[in-house]
């Protein structure tokens, strides 16, 4: 007999998979099993696989459809399981049980080659043919009879093998196998005419013809080894059932023969279970090999740099961008994990986030500025420099995440440099001009209504009766539980209750939610609604703002997943009632709606660097009235897949004292990440004018002062850089300042920018060139990057949010600002009240001032102090979750100006390509 060694086979594989899971906590093989009907012998052979799964610690799912399961139905069912990145084993159960015509070979080629752990498949049987044992899955009677050859001890190697059989599942493969382990082959079949004489050269027998007994005792070589694969059923009155089992071989006198033979039952059947967990298993472990976490095989592409540097649009077609399903590969995402949408844009699910969770995250760094100048700093052109360094010239694994761009701007004054991450990208604005739209047509549908019907009327068109049953919905039971209603019976509620019910009776004058549009377009900003007469003399004052400004971006923005979304948008405060009580989405009844709508928006969008190194574009809210930061889920899945040793660089919107502070204090609160480090951005122009240098003016030459040296003027505005680095050291982060080369810096310029960074405290000042070398030209800034990221991180936030209303804001404008004190307008104060009374005291504080001073002032350049801050209002976004006092007067709809970028954007109608940008 055999060496019984199937426990000792078991064991092995316990152990694999125990040491899969100390390793990627979280991760467990899978195994599916497909049934087409109900045969009694297929359920006694699924039970042994599933017993055997479970005690070897596999995963296993069992999948049964009925006998009158179609072809499709079964492709369909197939097609899920491929794509399942829980299952890493997959058999179809043979034969199919079924009143249907179906195709097996069609159903056994649909399984993923690298997940058919069969081995039925045409890919793997070609493999294996090929003898590409090491790059193909064998099927599992074949294999277990090797495994049980091996366990003898006698070599294959030039030994005489006989296969008596020639099927697809044991015959054919098992004859490959032999071959390719160099033994001698010979295939018999019910052709075969000297099948005794064939049979009696054999030092190893392996049969599996289906025809009980069919090798004699007397055929077989002395000291043969004989491996019997049939189980055939024939009669004996001796047994309840009226017959056993016996295999092809006629055992009882083979046995007298052969040096080893399996028994039939309890032979090769066993040990082919033992090899579908073994196959299991190798397939979970190379799953684990091609998309281990933070293992990168990624190809980048190399710029050909020209000088002088050619216009963006130049430089953008110059490169062939790889297409956008080979990113999602190289960077460890599932096929099932992304969406495309075209070639070079993709969502991703958040389910990759729900795989990584037990993952380590990368090292985090912001990128900000010191505070900006009509000159510009060139914060992006960094952030891409930084990671195309840190990706293509030092080969870490490195994410950029960036606000999608506002389309309104790009036809006004900013332009494009790329249609398609200035345009619709994957319809993420749109979504949010959808949603926020239908907010406020529900908010003044309902003021409408409310004003034209009884309480009875409007109870009976909100809780309709439906073929004579009335129901609440969910969000209504909600509402009624707020109001402490604890009733479903819609005929329970008293006439108090209902008018409690019905009436939100929200104050016009109160309304803060307005209508958007991703337009520059100055006629919105102050419009009358309501003048038709079907509105019955409802009208009132309102205004559009811009798409990027409404508070669902900013929702967007900050949330973790998609409970947290829906829970974040019905938070939404819109208005006040008469009686002073914020009225929300939730209240409108409108919640469910606005996460139907953003759905497809919550998930980040996946592109890629000139140079190839992965982006994740994803929200895009102000930076004024909101935080001005990208998602925190685009940041989130982006650490993950960089694995601990890599990077994730992300942008705050303008300078130090607006971005980094609200990325600090309100997006790093709600995320829970913490920041290893800061790069703040400077060029010498910028300080020159914060030194005091002359406005400049677009379209006209830039004064001398910016064009030669002038040392005095540059160290004067140096104070700006000081007082931001002190900023981001307020948090306890290392600062690098990346210095932006113009070529119109001196040597002597830009020398003494990095030497006072020094002195104000950075870890590391860099001169860096990217603008016009791409990841070349920050390889020195990527290098201080990865020091800094090794020294001590000593996060902290700037204030309590349990701290009244007042001492935040006061905080964060003198710790941050450089203001001796701040004073509260009444309409400021009177808010302070309302919303410390409503629950909203203890929010995060997101300002909203100028970008372009340290102060409320925005022709005080330099870095001010002494002043006082003014707040003339305070303005609540409770669903994103912060309140924003206002500094000065805000515009959230930009107008065009006299000469709009549109004038120079066109499509080419032969080639389809977009002309005009710069």
């Amino acid at each position: 007999k055999f060496p019984c060694q199937i426990l000792q086979v078991r064991e092995r594989l316990k152990k694999q998979v125990v040491e899969m899971k100390e390793k990627f906590p979280g991760f467990r093989p899978g195994l599916a099993i497909l049934q087409v009907g109900n045969r009694d012998d297929s359920n006694l052979y699924i039970n042994m696989k599933l017993k055997a799964a479970a005690e070897i610690g596999i995963s296993a799912n069992h999948i049964k459809l009925p006998n009158t399961a179609t072809e499709a139905e079964v492709l369909k069912c197939i097609a899920s399981l491929n794509g399942d990145p829980a299952v890493h084993g997959f058999i179809v159960q043979l034969p199919l049980d079924t009143d249907k015509p179906i195709n097996t070979e069609k159903i056994t080629n649909a399984v993923a080659p690298e997940k058919d752990v069969d081995g039925l498949s045409s890919i793997n049987a070609g493999k294996l043919s090929r003898g590409d044992l090491g790059d193909c899955f064998i099927p599992c009677t074949p294999k277990g009879c090797m495994e049980l050859i091996r366990q003898t001890g006698i070599q294959v190697a030039g030994k005489r093998a006989v296969v008596v059989g020639r099927s697809k599942i044991v015959g054919a493969p098992m004859h490959d196998l032999l071959l390719w382990n160099h033994a001698t082959v010979t295939t018999c079949h019910s052709k075969t005419s000297t099948l005794a004489e064939e049979v009696g050269k054999a030092d190893i027998l392996v049969v599996a013809a289906g025809k009980a007994e069919m090798v004699k005792g007397e055929w077989i070589k002395p000291g043969a080894i004989v491996i019997d694969c049939g189980i055939n059923h024939v009669p004996d009155s001796t047994k309840a059932s009226g017959k056993r089992v016996v295999g092809d071989v006629a055992y009882s006198t083979a046995k007298e023969k052969a040096s080893y033979i399996t028994p039939v039952p309890g032979g090769v059947g066993p040990m082919t279970v033992a090899m579908l967990m073994q196959s299991t298993v190798e397939s979970a472990q190379r799953f684990l090999e091609k998309f281990q976490p933070g293992k990168w095989n990624i190809q980048y592409n190399q710029l050909t740099l020209k000088m002088p540097v050619p216009s963006d649009i130049e430089i953008s077609q110059s490169c062939i961008p790889k297409p956008i399903d080979q990113v999602a590969r190289e960077v460890g995402l599932l096929p099932d994990e992304v969406e495309l949408y075209g070639q070079t844009k993709a969502k991703v699910h958040l389910s990759a986030l729900k795989r990584l969770k037990n993952q380590p995250d990368g090292k985090y760094i912001v990128v900000t500025g010191i505070t900006p100048t009509p000159l510009g700093e060139g914060k992006s052109t960094t952030t891409v420099g930084l990671v195309q360094a840190l990706g293509a010239h030092l080969h870490q694994n490195v994410f950029a995440c960036v606000r999608q761009p506002s389309q309104g701007p790009t036809f006004g004054i900013k332009g494009m440099s790329c249609s398609v991450f200035n345009l619709h990208l994957t319809g993420d604005i749109h979504a949010i001009t959808a949603a926020n739209n239908l907010v406020a047509a529900a908010v003044d549908a309902r003021i409408f209504h409310e004003l034209t019907q009884t309480d009875q009327a409007l109870y009976n068109r909100l809780v309709p009766s439906v073929s004579g049953v009335r129901k609440f919905s969910d969000i209504q039971i909600r509402r009624l539980q707020k109001l402490g209603i604890n009733k479903t019976d819609p005929t329970a509620l008293t006439k108090e209750e209902v008018n409690l019910f019905v009436r939100l009776d929200i104050d016009p004058g109160t309304i803060t939610w307005q209508r958007v549009l991703d337009t520059n377009d100055r006629f919105l900003r102050k419009i009358t609604i309501g003048q038709s007469p079907t509105e019955k003399g409802f009208s009132r004052m309102a205004q559009f703002d811009i798409t990027v400004s409404s508070e669902i971006m900013a929702v967007l923005a900050l949330s973790d997943g998609l409970d947290d979304m829906k829970k974040r948008l019905g938070r939404m405060v819109v208005a006040s009632s008469k009686r002073g009580e914020p009225v929300t989405t939730d209240d409108l009844g409108v919640t469910g709606a606005l996460a139907v709508l953003m759905r497809d928006a919550v998930k980040p969008n996946l592109m890629q660097t000139l140079e190839g190194t992965p982006v994740f574009v994803h929200a895009g809210p102000f930076a004024n009235i909101a935080h001005g930061n990208s998602s925190v889920l685009a940041d989130k899945i982006a650490l993950k897949l960089v694995g601990k040793e890599g990077f994730v660089v992300t942008e705050a919107g303008f300078g130090a004292d607006i971005g980094m502070e609200k990325f600090f204090n309100i997006k790093c609160r709600y995320s829970g990440l913490r920041p290893h480090v800061v790069v703040l951005v400077a060029t010498v122009r910028a300080l020159k004018m914060h030194g005091g240098g002359p406005a400049v003016t677009a379209g006209v030459p830039l004064p001398k002062e910016y064009m030669e040296e002038n040392l005095q003027l540059l160290e004067r505005g140096c104070s700006n850089l000081n007082k931001q680095i002190q900023n981001a050291r307020m948090f306890g982060v290392p600062v690098v300042v990346a210095v932006n080369a113009f070529k119109t810096d001196t040597k002597a310029e830009l020398a003494l920018v990095v030497q006072l960074a020094k002195e104000a405290g950075a870890f590391d000042a860099v001169e860096c060139t990217h603008w016009a070398e791409g990841g070349k030209g920050a390889v020195a800034l990527a290098q201080a990057v990865q020091r800094a990221s090794q020294a001590p991180s000593n996060f902290r936030f700037l204030y309590n949010v349990e701290l009244p209303v007042i001492d935040k804001i006061r905080l964060i404008a003198q710790q941050i600002y450089g203001a001796s004190d701040i004073e509260l307008l009444p309409e400021a104060q009177e808010k302070v009240t309302l919303y410390t009374k409503q629950g909203f005291g203890n929010l995060p504080i997101c300002m909203a001032k100028t970008h372009l001073s340290l102060s409320h002032d925005p022709e005080q350049k330099g870095a001010p102090t002494g002043f006082i801050l003014p707040i003339r209002d305070i303005r609540a976004s409770v669903g994103a979750g912060f309140l924003y006092p206002l500094v000065g007067t805000m515009s959230t709809m930009p107008g065009l100006p006299t000469r709009p970028c549109f004038y120079d954007i066109d499509l080419d109608p032969v080639s389809g390509e977009v002309n005009g940008l710069f």
